[in-house]
């Protein structure tokens, strides 16, 4: 089986000349010329884990569920609502070589945080059929989260075989 690096290769050593710091955004460099642009900001991107991806999403939907239940009155909807953005921040948010534990972890961390707005009653059996019941009667939800995050890694990991499959350009 093949086995993927997931680690960046090590940069070339620098001739110590070069070796200064980091330079303002503005400040030319030694040699004169135009002064650099400022770097774009975008969103940070973390890469976590299959493991890391999973916990990431049952802590985000038992976070989800309590809030749920705090201020929507244990509203199935509202946390029907808010699963699909996890399923995909999860499926962004793991590393390219876990992309398969994406579509696997979110559903049961769905089933995971729906537990504290389940309503079920009293005693272990009541809350049990409560999670079940919940879990049956929001399938819609489940599947179309899982529907994102399995699309998600899909087209990810399409992207990654075709960069793969590009013949190198000569430098």
């Amino acid at each position: 089986m093949e086995q993927y690096r997931t680690r960046p290769a090590p940069h070339p050593q620098r001739p110590p000349a070069q070796r200064r710091g980091p330079r303002p955004t503005g400040v030319p460099a030694q040699g004169g010329g135009a002064p650099r642009p400022a770097p774009a900001r975008r969103m940070p991107r973390p890469r976590l884990t299959g493991l890391g991806g999973g916990l990431f999403a049952c802590t985000a939907m038992v976070l989800v569920g309590g809030i749920c239940w705090l201020l929507f009155g244990s509203s199935l909807f509202v946390y029907g609502l808010l699963f699909p953005p996890v399923a995909a921040a999860t499926a962004l948010w793991v590393r390219p070589a876990d992309l398969i534990t994406a579509p696997i972890g979110v559903p049961i961390a769905f089933a995971a945080g729906v537990w504290p707005i389940s309503g079920g009653s009293g005693g272990f059996g009541g809350q049990l059929m409560g999670l079940v019941s919940a879990l049956s009667l929001h399938a819609g939800w489940l599947y179309a989260g899982t529907l994102v995050a399995a699309l998600i890694a899909l087209v990810r990991k399409a992207v990654l075989i075709g960069r793969r499959r590009l013949p190198r350009r000569a430098a």
